[in-house]
């Protein structure tokens, strides 16, 4: 069962733009609560994947969590990203990590069939890479396929996180897809939950998380 912990609240209703510094502090604590909802699901030895590897901070905290006998699958379409989770990873002395340059779409070309049967937990940022082109964005469309195949090969009790950023040029787009998508989930099978800010201006990013059930409902 998911943890029930609000979210903190991390900067003032009243700013009309919000400060870097403010938004930054918000981030951070969307990430932590992310990580949070994944540590409640992920076993060592579990497969996990991080369908949007950026800068490899979740693809670190992933490898860190399943352990030396799991194992993550990293994805990003740029090679950019690529390179920072490679050189994240290596400065952490982290090996237990594949790390493929192709859309999260694609993920189960990539893992073993031993492994996609163990995988315990997954993380998405939507979005675009922080300090490179914001042209390049993931898209509503291969962000549902990623969906939908690893909630398929998900293990019961396991958990998806899907951390919404959805300020940019494409972004509301995105996000309707993906709402109207995780609506229509059986809820037999998964318990789909919003975590996000109610009371904050300029599109705040918010919290997807789909646990699939153990035993499903009758």
């Amino acid at each position: 069962m998911l943890p029930r912990r609000p979210l903190t609240c991390y900067y003032n209703l009243k700013e009309t733009k919000p400060t870097k510094e403010s938004v930054l502090t918000m981030i951070k604590g969307i990430l932590q609560y992310a990580h949070t909802l994944l540590e409640e699901s992920l076993q060592p030895g579990d497969t996990a994947i991080d369908a949007t590897c950026g800068n490899g901070h979740d693809t670190l905290f992933l490898c860190q969590t399943v352990g030396a006998n799991g194992h993550v699958y990293a994805f990003d379409i740029q090679e950019q990203a690529i390179t920072n989770t490679a050189q994240r990873l290596a400065a952490a002395h982290q090996t237990n990590a594949t790390i493929i340059q192709d859309s999260h779409a694609n993920f189960v070309n990539h893992i073993p069939v031993d492994r996609l049967n163990r995988i315990g937990g997954a993380i998405f940022n939507l979005g675009y890479l922080p300090g490179s082109d914001k042209s390049v964005v993931t898209k509503g469309e291969s962000t549902i396929l990623a969906l939908e195949g690893i909630l398929e090969h998900l293990k019961p009790g396991g958990t998806i996180v899907l951390v919404v950023y959805h300020g940019h040029s494409g972004g509301k787009t995105e996000k309707d897809a993906l709402m109207h998508y995780v609506r229509s989930i059986d809820q037999q099978i998964c318990n789909v939950l919003y975590y996000g800010f109610v009371n904050q201006k300029n599109n705040p990013p918010f919290i997807l998380a789909l646990h699939k059930k153990a035993h499903q409902d009758h």
